[in-house]
């Protein structure tokens, strides 16, 4: 391994796994600013360089690390600990953050319905719409379905729609 990768592997590491340790206890306990959950994927998938480099460094000690039980029982307990979050409870789930969640729910409904609740009328809000390049071929069609039928990411259509 170049010197400069030895010299700096490590300490990157922990710098990172700091990072990451910091901004997933505030996603956690939700508090702090929403730059966390950018800086807790992003640089945590940053982690993974330096780790490979530390692994590659240390290869033979945990080569003789993998002979011995109390690696493969810390690494069977991280592997059934990661595997229970992905058995499905039976219970429906949340849908995401509650904003996402009630625009969700708002967008199931027709124009007519959704319209007011924008200070436009139902005509103004299918004009919006139809600029955007999402076309409601029955009024009673509800908005999110006639998002899904024009292809388009449903952020750029909520913007156009919010646009004043």
């Amino acid at each position: 391994m170049p010197p400069i990768l030895n010299r700096y592997t490590t300490p990157f590491i922990t710098g990172l796994f700091l990072v990451s340790t910091v901004s997933g206890l505030a996603l956690f306990f939700h508090i702090g600013p929403s730059g966390f959950h950018g800086m807790h994927e992003w640089l945590s998938l940053l982690l993974i360089l330096p780790f490979v480099l530390h692994l590659w460094k240390n290869w033979r000690p945990l080569l003789g690390y993998l002979k011995h039980r109390p690696m493969l029982v810390a690494l069977a307990a991280s592997t059934v600990a990661g595997a229970v979050f992905l058995i499905p409870t039976g219970q429906e789930s949340a849908g995401g953050p509650p904003q996402l969640v009630f625009a969700h729910r708002l967008l199931d409904n027709p124009v007519a319905e959704l319209a007011p609740l924008l200070d436009l009328s139902p005509e103004a809000l299918t004009a919006r719409l139809a600029a955007e390049g999402v076309t409601l071929a029955d009024p009673a069609t509800p908005v999110a379905e006639a998002i899904r039928t024009s292809g388009l990411p449903e952020r750029q259509v909520l913007a156009a729609m919010l646009a004043r």
